[in-house]
């Protein structure tokens, strides 16, 4: 069933940590991507209380090991931590982001993950890339999405950095501007992904590389049924995902938690917006 909530039988931790950002200072302060609009603000006790919720199910619930980064003034998105880099092993790829907004983010998360220890990488100004946005792995392989946020040479760069093949996909809707909005990896061999996101040429890529590739409709898409935290056989996502996919994610042996996070839907970000794997 979609609401229920069972721990691991053999009571093990999840396999991965999250990186999360409380939203205290989340609004509308600008409009980079096609659902944020200024006129259109958040609700902040609401937004409050549906992060609560996605962070208290993933503690107490599934017994995720969170991270937090300290909320900033000015500095809106940063509650989107999927944003922040990408992180492999003891190594920190960090993020260049496009937009100038969100450029004051890459410091804070460039000293955190010092301060912890890591190796940070930064990429060459020139190049654009926005961290585990738009570069997520089914089994050992990487896909990188690129045109609106992220430069398709950053994949070469990757591939050097993490050794492991990373493959680049053309994304061709703005309305899926991350990868991550249209490309959720399940386990090592599945991930949902809407094929309206990308071109013809994406499409031989996902299905040559991803043994079980499990299409969304263009309805499920715009409910960000893509942005999804999977943990385990968990896939946590926004609230309203068709019987038909969800049906389809239980065949495969998958649960379906869904919440409200309506308010980050403003800004066109959802679950896997708002957190950053660490794998443990």
């Amino acid at each position: 069933m979609r609401s229920s909530y069972r721990p691991a039988r053999d009571g093990t931790l999840p396999s991965l940590a999250l990186l999360m950002c409380r939203p205290r200072h989340y609004t509308i302060a600008y409009e980079i991507n096609p659902w944020m609009r200024v006129t259109r603000q958040v609700t902040q006790p609401v937004a409050a209380r549906q992060w609560q919720a996605l962070y208290d199910l993933l503690t107490r619930r599934l017994r995720v090991p969170i991270k937090l980064v300290r909320p900033v003034k000015r500095l809106p998105d940063l509650v989107f931590t999927a944003n922040a880099g990408l992180v492999a092993g003891d190594t920190f790829v960090r993020t260049n982001f496009r937009h100038p907004e969100r450029r004051g983010e890459e410091a804070i998360f460039e000293r955190y993950f010092r301060q912890r220890g890591y190796r940070v990488v930064t990429l060459p100004r020139q190049f654009n890339f926005e961290g585990e946005g738009d570069a997520l792995s089914v089994g050992e392989t990487v896909f990188l999405g690129f045109r609106f946020r992220s430069d398709a040479i950053v994949h070469e760069r990757l591939a050097q950095i993490l050794r492991r093949r990373v493959l680049p996909l053309e994304l061709v809707d703005k309305r899926f501007y991350h990868l991550d909005t249209c490309f959720c990896p399940l386990d090592a061999t599945s991930a949902l992904w809407y094929p309206g996101a990308f071109d013809r040429y994406g499409w031989k890529v996902i299905e040559t590389n991803v043994p079980d590739p499990v299409p969304v409709s263009t309805a499920d898409a715009l409910r960000f049924c893509c942005n999804a935290v999977v943990i385990d056989r968990r896939v946590i996502l926004h609230r309203g995902m068709s019987r038909p996919l969800s049906k389809e994610l239980e065949r495969r042996g998958f649960e379906v938690v869904e919440l409200d996070l309506s308010e980050f839907l403003k800004a066109g970000g959802s679950a896997k917006c708002l957190a950053l794997h660490l794998p443990r």
